[in-house]
Order: structure tokens, then sequence, then C-alpha cells
């Protein structure tokens, strides 16, 4: 059995309309089409309730590769040399590997994700990817208001700067879809009999600057800057309320693109012969704040259903179990021991912290965890949540909040003081240990970790 992960950044649940189902996610902004991924969607175990445990980009994908839970013990960085990936754990039963991704912070020195991967192939300029000189021939002030301050415009300029010249065929996950397919075809000419690819595409992840024809779900008659990457802090004071409308836009814009690409990947996968073959899975490490609850950007005060609730998908070959969608709760942690049980490596899942699910796939029970819980490594906020209930613990000079997901799925109404003992209960699910009592504090998305891997500041 071939395996085949799809991984995507910043991909809100809401925005995939599998989920959505019509409904949209703001009043004033059309709901986002992605018929690509429905159609996967439908011969697939469908999943409301998987989790990343700790977060942001390079944490989750830590928990993903390894089986191993990255919030209580490891920040933002690079993988050592005696950690195990999904690579190593597959190369050793003779799989043939790729690693294509355009993710910039797996480039930053010394990161090592692709260790041990048989190819591993980098699609340079996501956003502050030293990867161009940072004068765009774009004129910068067509992409930021008066309010932007200049350490922000740089960013704009190193983006702009990068893709002055791509168009809809040469855009970020157009070029990984091309470098797919090539390992996909060789290997299939060669009779390579097993074979794992891991597709990681940096989109949808800020700048959003979809090409024309994505470019749909913004509002034709504004006239205002083209705000491509949004900033931190209350959008209000940065942003009028068009802009804001405009860059929710953009990012559903940028959603419709990403589709499409995953659309041509998965007919390559047909037409080469592996879909059929194959274990897929697609996930994203994260949704992204579009300003619900006052702020763009993702960050430890915004831990609410838009940053954590993710799509995720699992194809068996022939569609077994599909048609399915699963409540149950899960953790990013629990994925890579649930596909090597698939794969038929069970017993390499020994050592791991997380637990497989396959249960739940083959009908055998609808329970798994009860309860979850999401977190940055140096802060104190974390989100612990079931079905029903988000108790979120907040710093010590704030209140913590409660939401009933039932009743107010937005999270607009905190109820903790009339239900503290539900807080309580849920507080109780998981040990201090996952708690962080003196945190080094990085406010927003742009922290000390991310910016490790641009040259703009």
């Amino acid at each position: 059995m071939n395996l085949i992960f799809i991984m995507l950044d910043s991909l809100r649940q809401d925005h995939v309309s599998f989920y959505h189902q019509g409904k949209p996610a703001f009043p004033d902004v059309a709901a986002c089409q992605t018929p690509n991924l429905d159609q996967l969607a439908a011969s697939s175990i469908v999943f409301d309730n998987v989790y990343p445990c700790g977060l942001p980009t390079i944490p989750v994908r830590y928990e993903l590769m390894t089986g191993y839970y990255s919030l209580p013990y490891r920040p933002w960085c690079a993988l050592t040399p005696y950690d195990m990936t999904i690579a190593d754990i597959l190369r050793r039963e003779d799989y043939l590997s790729a690693f294509i991704t355009d993710t910039y912070h797996y480039r930053a020195p010394g990161m090592n994700y692709h260790a041990h991967f048989n190819l591993y192939h980098w699609v340079r300029g996501q956003e502050y990817d030293p990867a161009s000189i940072p004068l765009p021939e774009r004129k910068l002030e067509n992409y930021v208001n008066s309010n932007y301050p200049e350490h922000w415009k740089r960013r704009v300029a190193q983006f702009l700067a990068n893709t002055d010249h791509l168009d809809e065929n040469t855009w970020f996950t157009a070029r990984l879809v091309e470098k797919a397919t090539e390992f996909l075809k060789k290997a299939r000419h060669r009779n390579q009999k097993k074979i794992f690819l891991w597709f990681d595409s940096f989109e949808p992840h800020e700048p959003w600057d979809p090409p024309a024809r994505f470019d749909v779900y913004t509002d034709k008659n504004y006239r205002g800057p083209r705000l491509i990457l949004p900033m931190g802090g209350l959008a209000s004071e940065w942003a009028t309320p068009e802009e804001i409308r405009f860059i929710r836009g953009l990012y559903a814009g940028e959603v419709a693109c990403v589709d499409y690409w995953v659309g041509q990947l998965l007919r390559a996968l047909e037409e080469l012969g592996y879909y059929e073959d194959s274990l897929l899975v697609l996930t994203a490490d994260h949704g992204h704040p579009l300003a619900d609850h006052g702020k763009f950007l993702k960050s430890a005060d915004r831990m609410y259903s838009e940053l954590l609730k993710v799509p995720f998908f699992l194809r068996l070959p022939q569609g077994k179990y599909g048609g399915q969608r699963l409540k149950a709760l899960a953790q990013f942690p629990d994925v890579l021991p649930t596909i090597l049980e698939i794969l038929g490596y069970q017993t390499d899942t020994i050592p791991m912290g997380g637990q497989s699910f396959a249960k739940l796939i083959r009908g055998e029970t609808n329970t798994f965890r009860k309860a979850i819980i999401c977190g940055y490594h140096a802060r104190v906020e974390r989100c612990i949540r079931n079905e029903q209930w988000s108790y979120l613990q907040t710093g010590a000079a704030e209140p913590d909040c409660l939401f009933n997901l039932k009743q107010d799925p937005a999270e607009k109404e905190n109820i903790i003081d009339s239900f503290p003992e539900v807080a309580r209960e849920l507080n109780a699910c998981f040990g201090n240990v996952f708690r962080q009592e003196v945190p080094r504090v990085i406010k927003g998305i742009q922290g000390e970790y991310e910016m490790g891997s641009a040259a703009v500041e």
C-alpha cells in the first residue's frame, strides 16, 4: 500500500465546502467553494475533531511526523539525530519516499525535517523567504495602508519581490504538483512497489495574493489597497471594515487556488494508477483567525475554532470505509500510529505517545479521546475541549473562558461563571506537565521562532 500525505497550511475547516455545506463563514463574503476537496471527502473517512496539540507550524509537523506530543517538551526547533520520523520508519520497510514542499521554515539552517527521505525538493519564495532581493517591481504603496509600520512594509516587499514574475501556472502549489507528479511518474516507470509522498503546501498561509482566476471572493467595487498581509492587534485599529472584508475575500481566493491544484494532484494520482492502491491523508496544521474575534493572524490569545479546527480526510484504497463522517476527538500525535496500523506496521507504534484511532475507522467504537489540549509551548494559554465545551486558560490577569460549542459555535458568550464545574472537569483531564509556568512571551504570529526563517528583520 502506498502512502500519500497532503499537508496544507492555515486552512480553516469552515472554508471547505464539504464542511460548511453552503454556510459562509462571514455574512458579507461568499462561502468558499472547494469542489476538489469535496470530491476527495466523498470517498474518505471525514473527521470533524482531529486537533493539533502543540502550535504552530513546526511543532505541528513534529507531531504528525513522529507520533509524539510536542506541547509539553518541544518549542519551535529542529529535529535531533535521535528523532525517528515517518520517513525513517517507512524507509526501513523499503518505501521510496519524496518530500516536496514550499514551507520555507523547513529550510531554515539545521531544521533537518527532510532527513531520511530519498528525495526532497524545495520550492522557494513563500512569505519572507529571502529568495529574491527585497526590491519589488510592483509599487509597495498599493499593498499597504497608512497604518503599516516600516518593518511590516519590509515583509510585504519581500513577498512581492519573490512573486513579481509568477502567474497561475508557476504559483507555489502549481510547482509543487509538477514536482510531485514527476516523482510519481518516475517511481511508476521504475516499477517501485511502495512509495511515500509527503506533499507539504504552505498555502493558504498568508500573504494572500491569489491568481486572478481564483480571486472571486473580494468585492469588485473595492478601491482600497490590496492588503495581502494583515497585521496583528485589533484589526479595527489598522483597517477599515471594507479592508477587513477584502482581506477575508483574499483568503477565500487563496483557498480556492489550493483546492484547484490539489485537484490536479489527485488527478495525477488517478492517471498514474496510485489513487486506488494508496492510503491518502489530507489535513492542515491549523486554521487562521480572520478577525472573527477582532484579530487576524494566529497567536495564543486566539485559540478559537477558527484557529484550531482543520479538515481531516483519510481515504483507504478503493475507498474502503469511505462515506463516514466521524465526530470523535483525536489529536495529531495519534495520526502516525493510525497510518502505521493501516499500513500493517502496528508494532512500530509501541514507543509513540499517540494512539491509533483505526478502531474508529472500522466502526468498532465511536469514542476515542475524552478531551484534547492545544497551546503554544512558550505561552501560558491553553485550550482544553471536548465535543461540547471549550475551556480557555488565559494569563493570570485575565478571566478564563468557557464556551458551549453546540449552542454557541462562534464562541462569543463566555459562560464560565455559570458552569465552573465544567471548566474544572476539563482542566482535570490534563496534568500540570502541559502548563508553562514562566513563559518567554512572544506576541502574535511574527514571533522570534518564525522570523528566524526570514531575512527581513
